[in-house]
């Protein structure tokens, strides 16, 4: 069945020059349908469109084993990186739309607008000036927000193999020195902190912004009661500071937080307030309004957000 309310789909495989190659802030978007049957499909960001070109990201969705994975890698001087796997969030039979956003370190990829995973650029985006799509789906579209591109052209080769042809599950998240990734922490996220509260006690949230984002909190929170909360207002561009039944916010104008971008917060409790970093940038001191600090035992994140790490 086509997708419904769509224009026909595209042929694949799918070769289309990026006019103006890749730069910090552009991102393509990859809209379709995952067959029913499909055993794998790719997008490469390639740098030149013959079958030897090297590919700066390859997003592979495969199918082989269930659950289905994810895997990122590259392929540069004839050779593939070492691969990042993770569960997928496309399932066969799916709509997606896939949108890849050029980070100034790395690639930022989510999937229906909430953050996936992270690639670290392993060759430099502007050499990138072509897009291959290819594998088991119905094609929607492939978009360039806010810049030209030329028309889509059916390719007449294959590009590099997408991946080995070993066939085994998905293996537990690597990291390493030279690439990373990050999964997608599920939000709410409850956490229970030892021992509360107390000064000198730090608290470091790292994320990333979801794309349609309209807020996020970070609360600290004793057993009756909210002791401390931070939350970004992306509608207003602003952040709000506020404790249990919101009175009295403080209000910080301004937004350091961007959609789509990875951010991290400190909150560093002294012994008459809490001092917040943002981007590691001193931006807030709260004082307390909760004095039980050992009784403040638990954290909380929810809202428009992707968490990569939290560290108490």
């Amino acid at each position: 069945p086509k997708l419904p309310n769509a224009a026909p789909p595209q042929k694949t495989p799918l070769r289309q020059h990026i006019q103006g190659g890749l730069q910090e802030g552009k991102s393509i978007t990859v809209k379709g349908r995952v067959l029913l049957g499909a055993k794998s499909f790719y997008v490469n960001l390639q740098c030149g469109d013959g079958p030897e070109a090297n590919v700066a990201l390859h997003f592979s969705a495969r199918f082989d084993k269930l659950p289905g994975y994810v895997v990122l890698n590259s392929y540069h001087q004839n050779t593939w990186s070492k691969e990042c796997k993770y569960e997928s969030p496309i399932p066969r039979g799916s709509t997606f739309a896939l949108e890849i956003m050029v980070n100034r370190d790395s690639y930022l990829t989510s999937v229906n607008g909430i953050f996936f995973l992270e690639y670290l650029h392993q060759l430099p985006p502007s050499s990138v000036n072509t897009i291959w799509v290819d594998g088991g789906i119905e094609l929607e579209s492939v978009e360039f927000p806010n810049t030209s591109v030329s028309p889509p052209v059916p390719s007449p080769a294959a590009p590099p193999p997408p991946y080995s042809s070993r066939t085994r599950g998905p293996d537990p998240l690597l990291l390493k020195t030279d690439w990373l990734c990050f999964p997608c922490q599920v939000t709410p996220y409850k956490l229970i902190m030892q021992g509360g509260m107390y000064h000198g006690r730090s608290i470091t949230v790292q994320g990333v912004v979801n794309l349609s984002a309209k807020t996020f909190f970070i609360e600290l929170r004793y057993k009756n009661g909210v002791a401390f909360q931070l939350s970004p207002d992306f509608d207003k561009s602003r952040v709000v500071c506020s404790s249990q039944k919101w009175r009295s916010e403080e209000r910080l104008q301004g937004l350091p937080f961007c959609k789509g971008r990875p951010f991290t917060v400190n909150i560093l409790c002294e012994v008459t307030c809490y001092r917040i970093s943002i981007n590691g940038i001193q931006t807030i001191t709260f004082k307390h309004r909760y004095s039980m600090l050992n009784e403040i035992d638990i954290l909380e994140i929810g809202g428009d957000v992707s968490l990569t790490s939290v560290e108490c």
